[in-house]
Parts: structure tokens; C-alpha cells; sequence
């Protein structure tokens, strides 16, 4: 077969030396690119042994891209942060275009194979999400583009960013010209279109809401392969549908975010709580404050009761010793820290200084077991990547991460302290343990994300790495997850996940609960063949279409 191909291809050759003879410099120069292309084509398909069927490889390196498609080198796109689930594609598209997005999609959706597409962006999933098993994995990294507008003519600052490009090139573009997003994530790491598939929350979120509550407008491939500019005013359906969406309904392939003036400086600080009603008061307290005297940023966390790396040891900052004789003998196995931020410029900052005792002093924190420094505010919102960088060198990033996070109902948080904080994970859950309150008002009811239905609900999140890899750790974080899951199901709790994965639609069921119906209907108009995000394991496609084979987990 392969010789067949170069016999082809010096058929071609020769046939083309004979053309540029005759030729002007500028044609013979696009012949040359076509017998490139020409090369290459051959080489996909046969040379590199193409995967699919031979009517999916005809049709998709026919393609003409601006990027290419690669039918070899595909176990990165098999990757992901958790590093539990392991699944190949056929081939992966690296576009330098939308266009090139929208061509792969069409093709695939003209397929009458079972062919499917994942987009990836970071790889920050953790079960798989971003994988399409023997389908196609669009790497969307390779689809860069950032432009900051500073706004004019009482028109707000906006950026319009590529659906792969990274949050923290995204900040840094931004704070060159004093301007910041408003709601970030933790880590920065991440891809835009991947966070806007989810939510994107942290500490900023108490008051600007999550990342999917600070976008003016998208650009999107549907599953079909239409190329769709949304916002709330212009094709409303596709633009609510794809934020929280998890990839179901669409790419994201650029994003208008919202941006304000940036600060320049950061008091960062930290208080030690053995109390979690008071812990869990000062925080609605202070949330409920949510403008611009108080604080701009709160998280909280729990901590083992010990000097451990996950006790109290880690609460003060470099340089600063905490007073262990200070924590109540009555404390229980977990201490409770709040996290939180004020925001400043340099000429501030004795101004600042007053502000935040004033918000500080009526809090119940332990006495003088609070702690703070100060910063540039860059270096706190990538605080995270500092960590990266120390686990990596000590060999645990590229562990496998069984994290879970779950949305609490405020009403049960206490409740669920009570046993899964005291008694199920007393020990610690190798890595942070968050639990912080936001706000549901700061959400929209018409996006895909989903959340308990209380006006106040908690994030907690078990950030956890397995040791030494081993799948017996793995296994044993994976259980003690289900447990608590388990156990809030007993309690009747309305939990919600963040970042879910399940795999039955049952599962799926319960969780959208009353909003169901309308992401299935969703499903049906912006993705009727179930190409997008297979690794969900929402909706699974098969040959035929859609009526005929019903594509909805059976």
C-alpha cells in the first residue's frame, strides 16, 4: 500500500516539474503548495495508518485547514489532571482558525460512523471529560488570541479572548493596561473556554459571581458546525445553553469578559477559627457586604488539628510563627482558617490599613491568631502556580487527582461539618480541604450550571492527590468520596457537584433535576447527532440519526 502512494506521489511530482516550467514564479510557488499538501494527505492517511474508516480519513484530510490534523502523537490528548481515566483518540486537530474547528465538525457530523469530538483546552479535567475514545480532540491551545479593549465613550472595558488561551495570559494582557477580569479561578492555569464550560468560581465570586456571570458575548461551534456569535441579546438560546453547559451544545472559541480597573496591591490574611457556626457566620456576614469597603476576596478552609503540613502549621505566612498554646484545648480534631483579601493601590495603603481593622474587629476568629502580609496583586491571584511548581519537584503533580467538589445548601452546612468534616475526613484528605459560601442571586437561573436551591450554598472542595500513584490509594480516595455523597443522599441534603461526573442518565437526571428537560431540548437543537464531549458521558451517539437511535444514555 505504501509503495502505491510514493508511486502516486512521483507521478504527481514529475507531472508538476513539467507545469512550473511553463509557469510565472507566483503560480508555480502554488503548485509547489499543493504538492505539499499533496504529501502530506498521503502520509495522513497512509503512512501514518489513519484509524478511522476510510470514508472518515478521505473526508477529513481532504480538509483544506489552516492547522492540521495529526493521526499519530495522540496520548497527550489521552491525558488529563486526573490522571484516572486514559482514553485515545483517532486523530487531533491542532486549528489555527475557527474555521478549522467548524470544518472538522461538519465533516463528523456528515459521518455516518459513531464519530465524536472533545475539546481541550488545560487538561485540568479529572475524569476524563475532554477525551473522545477512538474520536477526535480538538487542542485548543493552539487557537490563541487576546484583545484587550479599554473602553471609551462610556463603553465598559471588555477582552475578547480565544476559547484556549490561558487565564493567567488573559490577566497578564489585561494588567498591562490596569485592567483585571473580575471573577477568576484559583488557578490560572486553565483554558477560558474550559472554565466558562463549567462556572469558574473562587473567592471573587461572593460578588461579581462566578466566570459564566461576567461574559458580555461568545463566539461558538455547534455541533452541527455553524460558527455562531451569542450573547444575552443575540442567539440567547446558544449563549445561555453553553455557559455551565460542560461542552454539550458547543465550542467556545472566543469569549468577551468583563474587566475593571486593577489594583496594583494585595493585603492577603488569614484567621484561625475552632468554631465552625462562627466560622460559617463571619463568612455570610462578610459576604453579605459584598462592595467596595469590604473585603474583595474570601475562601475558607479546613485544617487538621496538628502542626502537620495540612494543620495549623500552614496557616501563617513566611516569616511568621503561629502560637499553637493559643488553640482552646476544647478545640476538636479540625481547625477552621478564613481567607481574605483587600485590595489596594501603593498611595493606599495606611488608608487600607484602617479599613481593614475596622472590617476585621468584630470577627470571632481565636485572639491573635490572625495573620497577614502583603502583596502584588498578581502574585496572589497565581498564588496557586507557586504550589504547582513545589509539588512538581517533589514528584506530586502528575498524580492521580480524585477531587470532588460539591455545592452544599446552607441550610445543612453545619450538618455536613458534622460528620464528613469532624468524623469522615478528620484525618485530612492529602491536599486542601475549601468550604466558603456564595451567593445563588449572583448566578443566572437561564445558563446550564446548576446549583442547591437556596439562596446561600457552600463550595466544598477535596482537592486530593493519591500517593505514589498507587490504584489501591486511588481507589480508596474514590470510595471515601462516594461515601460522602452517599451520605448526604442519606441525610436528604440537596448537594449539587461542581465539575460532576456521573455515568448513568439517571445520575445525570438527578443532578440537572427540574432543568433536565430543557438541557435534553438544548441538547437536541445545538448537538442533535451527540458529537460533542463524549467523556461527559451524558449522551452517547450511535449510527443513524438521532431518532433512530435515541442518543441519550440507556
Amino acid at each position: 500500500m505504501h509503495r502505491e502512494v510514493y508511486k502516486n506521489l512521483e507521478r504527481r511530482k514529475m507531472s508538476l516539474i513539467m507545469i512550473f516550467a511553463e509557469c510565472s514564479p507566483g503560480s508555480a510557488l502554488a503548485l509547489l503548495l499543493l504538492f505539499v499538501k499533496t504529501l502530506i494527505v498521503g502520509l495522513a492517511t497512509d503512512t501514518y495508518n489513519c484509524p478511522l474508516s476510510k470514508q472518515d480519513c478521505t473526508a477529513l484530510v481532504a480538509l483544506e485547514l489552516d492547522g492540521y490534523l495529526s493521526f499519530s502523537n495522540t496520548a497527550d490528548a489521552a491525558r488529563d489532571f486526573g490522571s484516572m481515566r486514559h482514553e485515545y483518540p483517532s486523530a487531533v486537530l491542532y486549528p489555527s482558525s475557527v474555521k478549522d474547528i467548524a470544518a472538522v465538525v461538519r465533516t463528523v457530523y456528515a459521518s455516518p460512523s459513531n464519530l465524536t469530538i472533545a475539546a481541550k483546552g488545560s487538561g485540568h479535567s479529572i475524569h476524563g471529560q475532554a477525551q473522545a475514545l477512538n474520536g477526535i480532540v480538538i487542542e485548543m491551545s493552539a487557537l490563541r488570541g487576546i484583545h484587550v479593549f479599554p473602553g471609551a465613550f462610556g463603553e465598559s472595558p471588555y477582552v475578547d479572548a480565544a476559547g484556549g488561551e490561558l487565564w493567567i495570559d488573559v490577566l497578564r494582557a489585561t494588567l498591562k493596561m490596569g485592567l483585571a477580569p473580575r471573577s477568576m479561578t484559583d488557578y490560572l492555569y486553565l483554558s477560558v473556554g474550559g472554565t466558562l464550560s463549567n462556572a469558574g468560581v473562587s473567592g471573587q465570586a461572593f460578588r461579581y459571581g462566578p466566570q459564566i456571570s461576567n461574559v458580555n458575548e461568545l463566539e461558538v461551534v455547534t455541533g452541527i458546525g455553524d460558527i455562531v456569535t451569542c450573547s444575552p441579546f443575540q442567539n440567547a438560546d446558544l449563549f445561555f445553553a453553553v455557559l455551565g453547559g460542560l461542552g454539550q451544545f458547543g465550542i467556545i472559541t472566543r469569549a468577551r469578559i468583563i474587566l475593571e480597573a486593577a489594583p496594583n496591591k494585595v493585603k492577603w490574611i488569614r484567621a484561625l477559627y475552632s468554631d465552625f457556626t462562627v466560622f460559617t457566620r463571619d463568612q455570610e456576614i462578610l459576604m453579605s457586604q459584598a462592595q467596595e469597603n469590604s473585603f474583595d476576596y474570601i475562601e475558607g478552609s479546613v485544617i487538621v488539628n496538628s502542626k502537620d503540613r495540612h494543620g495549623w502549621k500552614s496557616v501563617p505566612f513566611e516569616g511568621q510563627i503561629i502560637n499553637a498554646s493559643l488553640i482552646p484545648d476544647t478545640a476538636g480534631p479540625v481547625l477552621y482558617c478564613l481567607e481574605l483579601t483587600k485590595n489596594y493601590h501603593d498611595h493606599e495603603v495606611n488608608t487600607d490599613d484602617k479599613k481593614v481593622s475596622s472590617l476585621l474587629e468584630h470577627l470571632g476568629h481565636l485572639p491573635s491568631l490572625i495573620f497577614s502580609t502583603d502583596v502584588p496583586y498578581l502574585d496572589f491571584l497565581d498564588r496557586v502556580h507557586v504550589g504547582e511548581e513545589r509539588l512538581r519537584k517533589l514528584g506530586l503533580w502528575d498524580v492521580p487527582h480524585p477531587w470532588m467538589n460539591l455545592f452544599i445548601p446552607k441550610s445543612r452546612i453545619t450538618d455536613f461539618d458534622a460528620w464528613v468534616f469532624k468524623k469522615h475526613l478528620r484525618d485530612g484528605i492529602n491536599g486542601p480541604l475549601l468550604v466558603y459560601p456564595l451567593d445563588r442571586m449572583k448566578w443566572d437561573s437561564r445558563m446550564s450550571a446548576v446549583t442547591p436551591n437556596e439562596d446561600i450554598f457552600y463550595l466544598v472542595g477535596l482537592l486530593r492527590y493519591a500517593s505514589l500513584s498507587s490504584a489501591a490509594s486511588v481507589e480508596s480516595l474514590l470510595n471515601e468520596n462516594k461515601e460522602v455523597t452517599e451520605f448526604c443522599r442519606a441525610k436528604g441534603i440537596g448537594y449539587k457537584q461542581y465539575l460532576p461526573h456521573y455515568s448513568t442518565q439517571e445520575e445525570w437526571s438527578r443532578h440537572f433535576g427540574f432543568h433536565w428537560l430543557k438541557f435534553v431540548d438544548r441538547k437536541l437543537m445545538f448537538d442533535p447527532k451527540a458529537i460533542l464531549s463524549p467523556g461527559q458521558r451524558i449522551f452517547i451517539r450511535k449510527k443513524g440519526s438521532f431518532e433512530d437511535s435515541n442518543t441519550l444514555i440507556e
